[in-house]
């Protein structure tokens, strides 16, 4: 249990009231174009740049391979080594397709395009065939097959020989043909568990991988390794096709591979297994964090150390030197001379970028974190996005911009204030854009250690005030339809669930008491949206009379639904991992929940809709309307 030495408290004492400032940095919505309804925005985390180079294999030599570049990675020699595939965003950004280019990267053509997410391309040995990793058809990461002389397409992975409980995780990744052109090897996670990392406890998933292998044609599946409670990846042949190469990993350690906390210190191996036997080989022993292996030549196997003061390039057998740089997807071209590889960019995309949209009647654009519209038209954020996570408003046009509440005077902790993990999050707007609330205090993972409350400041940036006392970790608030009371969230080791605030009389009664989470009151009043972890490994979205009664759990897809919110049209947003990882977990950087899609429904959980279908993760729609945008 939490002792009162351990926590740390957020010290409110002398708090000042906080004045209006001018936002340092412009902000605005544009209108959408001409026939669309309005715009969504939305925040997306993942790479904001992404650019392929290529290097000889000892480093040296290294070079921009396009000279169109536009969000490129994940390449893939062909086997005569004269050309590349490789994944783009150039159709816009979170639209994942398949293009091909000469070895100099010139002559660069589309192989795969259109709304959905497209990944992974491999040609076959004779240059026939694309085999690679798409969302169409079921919105799940499936193995597909592209003739290049017929264009006929053939999914591998979607038919009962293959296909695994639908209820569990069942995506398909990294395909890798045979040096014969006879077999296609990959890795899957189906028929596994939605799993939480910490054992479980934890809100996002970690994965667990097998090494698979099938025909061209979909016949002769079979799988050639696994491991209880690891994660096998990004299986490679070596020369004679006798040996499958991977990383192999713990499935908790899939988690923090990905973290930016955990990405230097998690370790891996790289292992091979004979095709015919199954005989094992580890490669590699030891700390570092190894991924991507290729047979470069019969004997040496090339690989990435990913993240840590190793990072780059390493050698199994040494007949290489080490490169240590920071690069991400290695591929060896055949002859073993040369490595291409993709260097990729964090920097904050900035407030109103274009994003692909999958909605052809409204535009999709980057927004930071926990997006709020008043009845009035003025938009509220969290500048999570610049370091700081103050509440900023201002008009939908960039106009009137203010910061009405500066984080710097709030007593938390700088260093987690500019991690994200403190600040004042998720503001509120009072049904007569009077007054806004919102969470000040201690957030994520720093919830067991730092207490926060509820509170609320005018919105010209005058009278802010404290709505709870600060014994717990109180968040995430909403206003009433007529704007006398405030739901929200506590957790701590003594008291969890929803509460509502009654701001005349200042009386708080307990709504609920399970772990819940994100509580929306409906624009009406009659019902109140939140998120309730529904056991150990799953949460869903429901929904709940003020009064506590007609609980009504809206999703059931056992892999985690949450984040809801409701929208202007009566519908709900809410994000879900439904459809499963796009991508393996342990090759993404700096992300959280990176199988999350944004999705909709009706207020009865009926008629669920996928609204994006990128390879990142997605997340705090909101949707703005031309009447709108043209205030």
């Amino acid at each position: 249990m939490e002792t009162s030495m351990k926590r740390r408290t957020f010290l409110a004492a002398g708090a000042a009231t906080v004045g209006a400032t001018l936002l340092p940095r412009p902000f605005s919505v544009a209108a959408a174009a001409a026939g669309r309804k309005g715009v969504m925005l939305m925040n997306r985390i993942g790479p904001s740049t992404s650019d392929l180079y290529i290097a000889d294999s000892d480093g040296t030599n290294e070079r921009k391979l396009l000279a169109s570049a536009g969000y490129d990675y994940n390449a893939a020699v062909s086997a005569d080594g004269t050309s590349f595939v490789f994944t783009s965003e150039r159709t816009g950004d979170g639209n994942s397709c398949l293009y091909r280019a000469r070895i100099d990267g010139t002559g660069v053509q589309p192989l795969v395009v259109g709304a959905a997410m497209n990944d992974s391309g491999v040609l076959s040995p004779d240059g026939t065939k694309l085999a690679f990793v798409s969302t169409r058809g079921d919105h799940k990461a499936q193995i597909w097959v592209l003739d290049l002389r017929t264009n006929a397409l053939r999914c591998l992975t979607n038919g009962s020989a293959v296909a695994g409980d639908p209820a569990l995780p069942d995506g398909h990744f990294r395909p890798a043909w045979s040096p014969d052109g006879q077999w296609i090897a990959f890795s899957s996670d189906r028929n596994t568990a939605w799993r939480g990392h910490d054992d479980g406890r934890g809100w996002e998933h970690t994965q667990e991988l097998s090494i698979y292998v099938i025909r061209p044609d979909g016949s002769g599946f079979r799988q050639v390794a696994s491991k209880p409670g690891y994660c096998l990846g990004s299986p490679k042949w070596s020369p004679d096709g006798a040996r499958i190469v991977f990383y192999e990993i713990t499935t908790e350690g899939t988690w923090l591979a990905h973290r930016p906390e955990g990405i230097g210190k998690v370790e891996s191996q790289i292992v091979s297994v004979d095709v015919a036997t199954g005989a094992r080989v580890e490669h590699t022993s030891g700390p570092n964090l190894k991924v991507s292996p290729q047979y470069v030549t019969a004997t040496e196997i090339g690989y990435l150390v990913k993240g840590g003061a190793d990072e780059g390039l390493a050698y199994t057998a040494g007949t290489l030197p080490a490169v240590k740089r920071a690069l991400r997807s290695p591929v060896w071209t055949p002859d073993g001379k040369s490595v291409i590889y993709q260097k990729v960019g964090f920097a904050p995309r900035p407030i109103d970028t274009p994003l692909y949209s999958w909605d052809s009647d409204w535009e999709y654009r980057h927004c930071d974190v926990f997006p709020a519209l008043s009845r009035q038209g003025r938009l509220a954020i969290t500048e999570k996005q610049l370091g700081n996570s103050s509440i900023v408003t201002l008009r939908p046009d960039g106009t009137d911009r203010r910061v009405v509440f500066d984080n710097a005077t709030s007593g938390l902790d700088p260093v987690l204030i500019a991690k994200g993990l403190a600040g004042a999050f998720r503001p509120a707007w009072s049904p007569d854009g009077a007054w806004i609330a919102f969470g000040l205090g201690g957030w994520f993972q720093e919830r067991a250690e730092m207490t926060a409350v509820v509170a609320r400041v005018r919105s010209d940036g005058t009278g802010f005030e404290k709505l709870t006392d600060g014994t717990t970790n109180a968040g995430f608030p909403s206003y009433s339809a007529d704007g006398t009371q405030i739901v929200y969230r506590v957790w701590g080791a003594d008291a969890k669930g929803l509460r509502i605030l009654d701001l005349r009389t200042g009386a708080t009664r307990v709504l609920t008491t399970e772990p819940d989470n994100l509580p929306d009151w409906s624009a009406d009043g009659k019902l109140i949206l939140f998120t309730r972890r529904t056991s150990d490994t799953n949460f869903d979205v429901c929904t709940i009379r003020p009064d506590g009664t007609g609980l009504r759990v809206l999703t059931s897809s056992g892999s985690n639904d949450g984040h809801a919110v409701w929208n202007c049209d009566g519908r709900i947003l809410y994000n879900s991992g439904m459809y499963g990882f796009r991508q393996e977990a342990a090759l993404y950087d700096n992300t959280f929940q990176p199988y999350g899609q944004i999705f909709s429904m009706k207020a009865d959980g009926s008629d669920k809709r996928l609204l994006t279908d990128s390879q990142w993760e997605d997340s705090m729609p909101l949707y703005l309307t031309q009447d709108v945008l043209s205030q």
